[in-house]
């Protein structure tokens, strides 16, 4: 069984998109993919072609950049979403100009509300440099905020480095890997 709500942090191109893939494959409920990303340019567009590739089908999939909340309320019990990621879903809105801190608030309260287990994938930002910049510095603050919040609500809490996962909270479901 999976826990209400997971979070799966790592860095860029860390295999945690894929491991949470596999997590949520192995549950045995019906898979909802949330995708937040945005096809701005032909770059993003091959990304998101090779990641619907190499997910296959099985999958229903509901793009959602910045409204979350309504594809939340629709998903059922029998299914288990996949949000990948509240870091694009974040940088979506930042970039229209919203409150970061009232659109994450938002987002908490749909999570809890869901009736499907719900499997957060977001980057890990804080490792780094600090930015050199002020819309970054407020970027990063506001994701390491966000990615502190779902943690602290959810039940497991995965770190991914080289397509490994590292439990930080709770316990892997027997079973599911």
């Amino acid at each position: 069984m999976l826990p209400k709500l997971t979070l799966v942090l790592g860095g860029a191109a860390s295999g945690k998109t894929a491991w949470a893939e596999a997590f949520v494959l192995g549950s045995g409920h019906a898979p909802v993919y949330l995708a937040t990303a945005q096809a701005w340019d032909a770059e993003m567009q091959a990304k998101i072609a090779r990641h619907r590739s190499i997910r296959g089908t099985g999958w229903q999939t509901v793009e959602a950049p910045l409204e979350l909340g309504p594809a939340l309320a629709e998903v059922g019990a029998a299914q288990a979403v996949l949000l990948d990621c509240a870091t694009l879903w974040l940088s979506n809105h930042l970039l229209e100009g919203h409150d970061l801190a009232a659109e994450s608030q938002g987002l908490l309260r749909a999570l809890a509300q869901c009736a499907a287990p719900v499997v957060v994938v977001s980057n890990e930002v804080g490792q780094g440099i600090v930015p050199d910049n002020a819309l970054a510095r407020q970027f990063r603050q506001a994701q390491g905020e966000l990615n502190q919040r779902i943690a602290a609500e959810a039940g497991l809490v995965v770190a991914v480095m080289a397509g490994l996962p590292m439990v930080l909270k709770g316990q892997l479901p027997e079973g599911v890997l």
